[in-house]
């Protein structure tokens, strides 16, 4: 059975009981802070369970896109070295929200599992939680498996909870015996429950039973559920007959071209298998997050998708593969998974792109690791010399960074480092590797640091550097790994998720009638809240609250539009009760933001009314954000997604997925498509439709929105096509114009323009215009004098500095003279040692220029504030750096002014950032080279 056929049985059974086939959410979870990746299927149902959303449907079933890399779930560095670790992977699981439970789910399973699958009952064992009596006999009872089979564990095994506080419930697991050829441990007889690697499990259960306090007290939800998952992968192995994930249709065509590419033979070495099967992990997991929006960067989400191509690229590199070859991997990933994910089609050009840029990116940060390791190395020993001295090898000229690199996959590596580092033996920025006083040791830090930064592993480094007799510190290597892990769960720290309060749980739905009329009429008062607070009966003239209505013309402010704000007038329409800033909703409850002018309680008639100019302006730039989308993926390419936005009444702000910044004209062709379809005034079309047909028909789904069964799809003739529950104009011409204000980068991957429209365009252009006019003032020109007044500004400016600085070097050369006649003798060294006007270093270092002839023999320090901090520049004659460093005269200066500094022996610099220590830091500067001397 294929995993396609696989995958689509498991739904096709739970859709015939009733259960809604929900696609499988984006890998990146929509407005949920606790999560680094969507990790496990129950994630886009999350807060179905804690209450604060309702669906149309009370059983659902999906294959979910999950990564488990990074945050809390980690699971990359096992990726390659076992058979059934991935950091992607696809979780098949049933949900149900308040409807059937453990009667019906645990039948339902075994079912599955060994009628439709066919899975032999004797090679199946069931775990239950320790106190589970139910499920343990829904088990022997209901289902038949013996008891025999069923095994009790503690909370570590069997028992779930989605976070400290909230839903929680004992689980059951179903686990498959693969036989003694699975055990990493070579048994050949062991009884379940031996982790060995034997026994699998293929299906977990959780019973979602109880709410968890502060206190830890448990007490039985109202309407208990049920959460399952399932790893395909996992049903593939036993499925197709296999041992290891990686031996089924999910991986071995992916295996097999890596293996082509890279001129080996899958099964034949160790080493080689691994490499092979992180390759074949990785180039999933990287095409389907970057076909999800994520892109390369150094952090977040985006560095750990950094450290999964990395690491692939770097398992390429030990296999001989130094070009790109990476992309080509994760362009069979979309040949293969397209059915299943038809998304990845549209993606798949710019899943190319980014991959292949970041696989330069690599080549050249691994060089300028390279490059970095070079420096950290110690003089060779008098064995590796000679070693370097009878290699065949030989150079015109030191040995540069790209050829050690492209000669590593033929040479051995001893004779390229020996080399590099012989060539270099005499360079001074040479650095002795030193752990804890033990010399020959790269220190753990330093390990991380080469990994970290410039994307050479620890095994990496340690495979070049132990032919010149060093070893590398494992233990504080590891130790600097788990400061990051701890750091990457800091940032992503899993907050408290409470269930919604019971009060709000009954409220009554709010009926929208906004996309109607803003002024509704007859209006009941419903309930009355504040923060924090039990339900009220009244508000005081003055006070503050939320109003709930049974109907209102209010918008609520989802999908990146703000809520409306208006007003609540008196049953008679004429007088003003409260004044609406806000509104907000919570399952199908409209919650309007008010404070009270006049006494307000529960019962009230009240009629509800929109401020119409805010909406108006709102719905101007609602459209124009469509308008605008459609514009970015025509222009850029359809690789371009939303990735978030603000829909305010005086600006647009729209951020959206793209690895580069927009140039000029890519700004205006954007602009100018928008306004060409403002000015078509085109018809904007609204219409419901179920979620299925509306995303067969091609209209896009935005990152991060949740849709309900039925959704609004709005058209723009063909130019654009989304679902989207926002209001919005009846013609594109109601928009006026179209300006975008600012592009700008927000997140690498993700860039973010801001807009106006409307009104909004003619507010900008006057203030455009009156600064043109202050400008124009300011340079006794005319408007369109501008230009060429600037330029004969420019032009002035620049005459005048090169007087000043021609001004500047006559004095300094006058300066020059009085210097060297104030030279003290320092054990027959000649210093200079003063403080100088100059503009910056580079008039310090022309100084320097000037005094060196006229001093000759000896060493000159310059000192200078600007912008309240200081600047030093210290020179040694030639004929003295044997003796004498200028690096060292600086940087000892330095210390006196509070910095720090360096350079080479003849030449160095340095700053400080006490300007009032100048004095006795140049005072200091004779001392300072008798102990040198």
């Amino acid at each position: 059975m294929t995993s396609s056929e696989i995958r689509s049985r498991f739904l096709k059974f739970f859709e015939e009981r009733s259960h809604r086939v929900v696609r499988s959410s984006s890998l990146v979870p929509a407005n949920d802070p606790t999560l680094l990746f969507t990790n496990a299927g129950m994630n886009q149902f999350k807060d179905v369970f804690l209450g604060r959303e309702r669906r149309d449907y009370t059983r659902a079933c999906s294959s979910q896109k999950c990564v488990r890399a990074g945050g809390k779930h980690n699971d990359l560095e096992q990726v390659g070295r076992t058979t059934r670790h991935h950091t992607f992977f696809e979780m098949l699981g049933n949900f149900s929200f308040g409807d059937y439970f453990k009667k019906e789910a645990i039948p339902w399973a075994w079912e599955l599992v060994t009628k439709d699958f066919a899975i032999p009952r004797e090679k199946l064992y069931v775990t239950v939680f320790r106190e589970d009596d139910e499920a343990e006999e829904i088990w022997a009872t209901s289902v038949g498996v013996p008891r025999a089979r069923i095994f009790r564990f503690d909370e570590k095994d069997n028992f779930w909870a989605m976070g400290d506080t909230g839903p929680c419930g004992p689980c059951s697991e179903i686990h498959y015996d693969l036989g003694p050829k699975a055990s990493d441990l070579g048994h050949t007889d062991c009884a379940f429950p031996c982790d060995c690697g034997r026994y699998v499990e293929l299906w977990n259960l959780v019973f979602m039973q109880f709410n968890r306090d502060e206190q830890g007290n448990m007490t039985p939800l109202p309407r208990p559920s049920i959460d399952t998952g399932a790893g395909l992968e996992r049903f593939c192995t036993v499925l197709q007959g296999k041992v290891s994930n990686f031996d089924t249709d999910l991986f071995r065509p992916l295996i097999k071209e890596a293996a082509d590419l890279a001129n080996v033979e899958y099964g034949t070495s160790h080493d080689t298998d691994v490499s092979l099967r992180i390759i074949a992990d990785h180039a999933r997991a990287a095409a389907f997050l970057i076909s999800d929006g994520v892109l390369p960067s150094n952090e977040g989400r985006g560095y750990v998708l950094r450290l999964i191509l990395r690491r692939a690229l770097y398992h390429g590199q030990t296999l001989g593969l130094n070009e790109q070859f990476l992309y080509k991997l994760a362009g069979e990933v979309v040949a293969m998974m397209k059915d299943a994910y038809p998304a990845l089609i549209e993606t798949e050009h710019h899943v190319a792109k980014a991959i292949k840029i970041e696989e330069d990116r690599y080549k050249q940060t691994t060089q300028v690791g390279v490059r970095e390791l070079h420096l950290t190395r110690p003089h060779l020993s008098d064995d590796a010399l000679e070693i370097y001295k009878t290699t065949p090898i030989t150079f015109s000229g030191p040995l540069g960074v790209d050829s050690a690199l492209s000669l590593f996959a033929n040479r051995p590596t001893f004779e390229i480092w020996t080399m590099v580092c012989s060539r270099r033996q005499n360079d001074a920025h040479i650095r002795k590797m030193v752990t804890s006083g033990s010399a020959g040791v790269v220190p753990g830090p330093e390990l991380f640091r080469l990994h970290d930064t410039f994307g050479l592993r620890p095994d990496f480094v340690e495979d070049i550097v132990k032919n010149c007799g060093l070893t590398v510190d494992r233990e504080g290597y590891e130790a600097e790994m788990q400061k990051q892990r701890e750091r990457a769960r800091a940032s992503w720290k899993a907050t408290t998720q409470q269930t919604v309060s019971p009060a709000y749980l009954n409220l009554p739905g709010t009926v929208f009638e906004g996309y109607e009329t803003l002024r509704s009429k007859g209006c009941i008062v419903r309930g009355i809240f504040k923060l924090d607070a039990p339900a009220l009966r009244e508000l005081e003239p003055g006070e503050e609250g939320e109003v709930i209505l049974d109907r209102t013309p209010f918008y609520a402010e989802s999908g990146g539009q703000v809520g409306d704000a208006g007003w609540l007038y008196d049953s008679d329409g004429k007088t003003v009760l409260a004044d609406v800033h806000g509104c907000t909703k919570l399952l199908g409850t409209h919650f309007h933001k008010v404070r009270a002018r006049r006494h307000v309680e529960v019962s009230d008639l009240v009629n509800p009314v929109v401020n119409q100019e805010l909406r108006i302006s709102t719905m101007r730039n609602h459209t124009a954000t469509h308008l605008l989308h459609a514009a970015l993926r025509h222009t850029l390419g359809t690789h371009v997604k939303q990735a978030g936005s603000l829909v305010a009444p005086d600006r647009v702000r729209f951020d959206f997925t793209h690895y580069a910044a927009l140039d000029p004209q890519d700004l205006l062709d954007i602009e100018d498509l928008v306004n060409e379809r403002i000015l078509a005034n085109e018809v904007v079309e609204t219409q419901e439709l179920e979620l299925d047909a509306a995303v067969n028909s091609g209209a896009m789904a935005l990152f991060g929105e949740k849709y309900a069964d039925k959704v609004r799809v709005l058209s723009i003739n063909d130019f654009s096509r989304e679902l989207c529950g926002g209001t919005h104009v009846s013609r594109t011409g109601d928009i006026g114009l179209f300006k975008i204000v600012s592009e700008s980068s927000v997140a690498a991957g993700t860039r973010r323009i801001e807009a106006v429209t409307g009104a909004g365009v003619l507010k900008h252009l006057r203030e455009a215009s009156a600064t043109l006019a202050l400008l124009a003032e300011a340079l006794r020109a005319k408007p369109d004098e501008l230009l060429q007044a600037v330029e004969k500004l420019t032009e002035s400016e620049k005459r005048l500095r090169k007087q000043l600085e021609s001004q500047q070097r006559k004095q300094a050369a006058a300066q020059a003279g009085d210097l060297v006649e104030n030279a003290v003798e320092v054990k027959g060294v000649r210093v200079v040692a003063a403080r100088v006007e100059a503009a910056d270093r580079a008039a310090m270092r022309q100084m320097v220029d000037n005094l060196r002839p006229r001093l000759g023999s000896g060493v000159i320090v310059l000192g200078s504030v600007a912008d309240e901090k200081v600047s030093l520049v210290a020179a040694v004659s030639k004929d003295l750096t044997d003796r004498l460093d200028a690096g060292k005269i600086a940087k000892a200066a330095a210390v006196i002014v509070e910095g720090t500094g360096g350079g080479r022996k003849d030449l160095a610099e340095a700053g400080g950032k006490n300007p009032a220590k100048l004095e006795e830091a140049l005072q200091a500067v004779p001392s300072i080279i008798e102990r040198m001397l």
